[in-house]
């Protein structure tokens, strides 16, 4: 048996990359766009490391496969995987990636019991936040912190992207509040979302974990929790989970 075991996680937005040791403790990391050349991205991540087996998932998997002879997963087993190694009391987790989000209810053993995926329309995923945060000429990083100073919300009434984007475009043209625009956009994301927990999940089953890139946005995590009246739990680098999730699937392989 090997030493070291990788996970990557090749996604629209961003690739990670997490090494474990075989007793499944993180000991590297990396993180780097995407970019539109993500093979190059993938391989000059990979020299700068050495595994004795890779697991990949994500968005950009089945490239990978096709490059290299690797084994793949699929998003949902990968974010269980690592979610529940993180925080072992999860039922549920919600992933907002930069394309697609995603509910998964677990059960008392970390198993997959259901989940739904909204992956053919951008609104309520990491695109269509950055779109309206480029159009309100905020940086995706202050986003959530603008929107949490608003002293009210707008409510947006287009979910599609396209028509969101030319509402907060009349509203601004308006004099309305930017932050208070942002505001209501964050909440449009939950009013989504949130959705998608309550079909999936008991309110009172185990805790709920929020993983991926956005839940680094702090309006979003307020208003869900909020929202669902739920405590929410999100690792301190909640971008990982899905990398470190593919890479103890790629030791539990090699343990086989």
């Amino acid at each position: 048996m090997g030493q070291h075991f990788a996970g990557i996680d090749i996604g629209s937005r961003t690739i990670e990359l997490v090494i474990v040791d075989k007793a499944g403790t993180i000991i590297e990391n990396f993180q780097r766009d995407t970019g539109y050349n993500p093979m190059s991205e993938v391989d000059s991540l990979l020299s700068q490391v050495s595994y004795d087996a890779i697991m990949a998932t994500g968005y950009g998997r089945n490239l990978f496969e096709l490059s290299i002879e690797a084994r793949t997963v699929t998003e949902i087993k990968a974010h269980a995987r690592g979610a529940m190694a993180t925080f072992p009391g999860v039922r549920t987790v919600l992933d907002i990636g930069g394309q697609d989000s995603k509910v998964i209810s677990l059960s008392e053993t970390g198993r997959v019991s259901r989940f739904e995926m909204n992956d053919r329309c951008a609104a309520g995923t990491g695109k269509f936040l950055e779109i309206m945060a480029k159009s309100l000429g905020y940086r995706i990083e202050d986003f959530g912190n603008e929107a949490l100073a608003a002293k009210k919300d707008i409510t947006i009434s287009s979910m599609c992207t396209v028509f969101a984007e030319s509402e907060v475009t009349s509203l601004i043209g308006r004099g309305e509040d930017c932050r208070e625009i942002a505001l209501g956009l964050h909440d449009s994301v939950v009013r989504r979302v949130s959705g998608m927990i309550r079909r999936v999940s008991a309110t009172d089953a185990g805790e709920l974990v929020f993983t991926g890139g956005v839940a680094r946005n702090p309006c979003i995590r307020m208003l869900l929790e909020r929202t669902l009246d739920r405590e929410i739990q999100v690792a301190e680098d909640p971008q990982l989970i899905g990398a470190y999730g593919a890479a103890l699937l790629a030791l539990e392989s090699a343990l086989q």
